[in-house]
């Protein structure tokens, strides 16, 4: 067919996750709760590491930046999903859905980098202690924050240039409740095998590498704490026994669902529940149950 010959796609339909007023109500009220406990949860992580000098140190700037980044990931998919949820309008204009696709991908790609900037920072502080003051100085940690969202800006930009590439020129129903690469790829009137592969390159190699150099992180913590048991290093253990549960939640559905070229398996929509909603919701429970501090600054804060 002849690139004269397509009819320009204006719309997409977001089909959701049901079809039934009953589920649609009750996927309203959970995802209401946790977009709820989202905003409050990392805007009180946030407020607390301002306010307390005692959180001064680079692993709480990291967590106040991961806070900030966990709202604005969020907030890319919740409010509209609510909207349709509630109002029963499914449509997202063409625009509208590259700017989704957008800054989805560039927020949870820097959010990617920053995690592994923390494990590297708790790398630092177990493993090479004297060195710690010197290589994680405010200066430093400001340009690894910088080159995450740097990251996140290329990696993103490169996966709209080869969405938009792309002719659009019959179905526009995409069997999610957001615009991701891999859906809107499906409706492409041409072969998409190459860009699908780049696509699986750019998305699924980024969480696959980022995952592997998080786990053998941590392996070299462990191995470091096991070879010196003292009290000292519990602690820095279990601050890393917290960061280990997000990378789970973060990293292993992505793994699943950007790794492979979009034809091979279906997308699974409640899977991308998990690290769009669920896993951003978890992480201020996470950080605050695992850190004295937190608990303890967040408490002060109250009482003022």
């Amino acid at each position: 067919m002849a690139q004269d010959n397509f009819s320009q796609v204006t719309e997409f339909i977001l089909l959701g996750l049901s079809d039934t007023w009953e589920l649609q109500l009750l996927f309203f009220t959970l995802f209401l709760l946790a977009y709820a406990m989202v905003l409050l949860g990392n805007l009180l992580i946030i407020m607390t590491v301002r306010t307390d000098p005692k959180l001064s140190s680079p692993m709480f700037f990291f967590l106040r930046h991961l806070s900030f980044i966990d709202i604005s990931y969020t907030s890319v998919t919740a409010p509209r999903v609510l909207v349709a949820l509630l109002s029963g309008h499914k449509a997202i204009a063409f625009e509208g859905c590259m700017t989704q696709l957008f800054f989805l991908h560039f927020v949870g790609s820097s959010e990617m980098f920053l995690l592994t900037v923390m494990a590297f920072d708790r790398y630092t502080a177990i493993c090479r202690p004297l060195h710690y003051t010197a290589i994680m100085a405010r200066r430093a940690c400001w340009a690894l924050v910088a080159a995450c969202w740097v990251g996140g800006f290329i990696h993103s930009i490169v996966q709209i240039l080869l969405v938009l590439q792309l002719p659009f020129c019959g179905p526009n129903t995409i069997h999610s409740y957001f615009c991701d690469v891999l859906p809107v790829v499906r409706l492409a009137c041409a072969d998409t095998a190459f860009t699908e592969w780049l696509m699986a390159s750019n998305s699924g190699l980024i969480s696959l590498g980022c995952f592997l150099v998080l786990v053998a992180s941590y392996a070299l913590i462990l191995a470091k704490v096991r070879a010196h048991l003292s009290q000292g290093h519990w602690k820095p253990l279990s601050t890393c026994a917290s960061h280990v549960m997000v990378v789970t939640l973060v990293f292993v559905p992505c793994i699943f669902t950007y790794l492979r070229p979009a034809g091979t398996l279906p997308s699974n929509k409640y899977v991308c529940i998990i690290y769009t909603t669920f896993s951003p919701m978890m992480n201020p429970l996470i950080y605050t149950l695992r850190s004295s501090e937190v608990k303890e600054s967040m408490w002060r804060l109250w009482k003022r």
